[in-house]
């Protein structure tokens, strides 16, 4: 019985170590520059509910920016699913721009229909 016990917690184990380094890959928030402050204030042209990220296509400042979001089970706890964005919508768009792509960039924070949502 512990022989069986001790393959169980190894076999677990190796499973996590081998997802660990995605994991680490997809939360590599390093490739958006944090150190400055990027507002957006647009037209929603596109909205992508799926997990493990929103995202929504935003045109601002004569250009089509590529927004990531939250999940969107964190969007709808904290009081804005993201089945509430709409094509043509206003939305208002708070964070910081990819170093890597252009035009993307990752919300810390956004305003749609008078509502402030913090998605991090």
């Amino acid at each position: 019985m512990l022989h069986r016990r001790f393959l169980l917690a190894a076999g677990l184990a190796a499973i996590g170590f081998s997802l660990s380094p995605l994991a680490w890959a997809h939360h590599g928030w390093g490739s958006y520059d944090a150190t400055k402050t990027l507002t957006l204030d647009g037209i929603v042209e596109k909205v992508n509910p799926d997990n493990p990220h929103g995202e929504l296509m935003l045109k601002a400042d004569g250009k089509v920016w590529h927004v990531i979001l939250s999940p969107p089970s964190r969007m709808a706890n904290r009081g804005k699913a993201i089945a509430e964005i709409k094509v043509g919508d206003r939305l208002v768009a708070v964070g910081y721009a990819s170093k890597t792509h252009a035009n993307e960039m990752r919300a810390e924070r956004i305003t749609h229909n008078g509502v402030t949502v913090e998605l991090r």
